[in-house]
């Protein structure tokens, strides 16, 4: 008998119901989140004990299900499948924000089928606002106290100069010298620049308009596979820089009346 190919509304579910889960172990292990911490690529790039356990969680519940499918995840978790679908996944999105209780940490979990992304969910743990899209069924929001989902459209600032623009920032002390040279440069030229230190959540706002731009440099796919898709089904316009692909080496997402501005204004700035 052929198998029948995967359905996406059915990986949703299944990304919808693991990130709840672990997003619940998340929330209960930010009183201790500070006793197991280690560094990766600098001091100021964290993995805490509560980021590992959250991706085997994830990883155990999506390949429980689905043992024939592949895992693409931060914290280590890779493994080739033969469905044709693979799950890229960040345990904890905004790592030092959940160390410091800020509460903007997420969980992200996207479905690939066959190399493309098809399915992206964004969990605030904090907030428990959840963030979903499906390829060419538009992206949503929905929080605890109002769970019927809400449709995401992005917004429509008038001008480069009216637009609110959100970023981050690498970890190694070279990037962060050049980046910020950048947002010098790019300060007066928009309405203000916004830090919120999950790249994950920063898509997702700007598929919810409550920023009109996001960009950011060196991303991983983990970072951006699930919010990029929640912000291209919100109509923003999701790009690379001028003749670049999608985040080699800067991630886009911007509403599509400024796009052409503000992507030929990041293409002068970027070296």
């Amino acid at each position: 008998m052929t198998a029948l190919p995967p359905q996406p509304d059915e990986l949703l579910a299944l990304a919808v119901d693991t990130a709840a889960a672990a997003a619940d172990l998340v929330r209960r292990g930010r009183a201790t989140a500070g006793k197991d911490v280690a560094v990766k690529s600098s001091p100021v790039d964290v993995v805490t004990a509560v980021d590992t356990a959250s991706e085997r969680l994830i990883v155990d519940r999506l390949l429980g299900a689905r043992p024939d499918d592949g895992v693409l995840g931060e914290e280590g978790g890779e493994r080739t499948g033969t469905s044709g679908v693979r799950w890229v996944v960040d345990p904890i999105d905004g790592t030092v924000n959940f160390l410091y209780d800020q509460p903007a940490y997420a969980v992200s979990i996207a479905a690939e089928i066959d190399g493309a992304v098809r399915v992206g969910v964004v969990l605030n743990v904090a907030t428990g606002e959840l963030f979903t899209a499906v390829e060419g069924g538009g992206a949503f929001a929905s929080t605890p106290s109002s769970p019927e989902r809400a449709r995401l459209a992005g917004s429509r600032p008038a001008s480069l100069e009216q637009t609110l623009v959100a970023t981050g920032f690498g970890y190694r002390a070279e990037d962060r010298r050049a980046q910020g040279a950048i947002v010098a440069e790019l300060l007066p030229r928009v309405r203000d620049i916004r830090r919120n230190g999950s790249a994950a959540l920063d898509l997702c706002a700007a598929a919810a308009g409550r920023v009109d731009a996001y960009y950011e440099a060196g991303l991983s796919p983990w970072d951006h596979a699930a919010g990029a898709l929640v912000a291209a089904e919100a109509g923003l316009v999701v790009a690379g820089l001028p003749g670049r692909r999608f985040a080699e080496p800067v991630a886009v997402a911007v509403a599509p009346s400024v796009a052409d501005d503000f992507l030929a204004l990041l293409g002068a700035l970027h070296p």
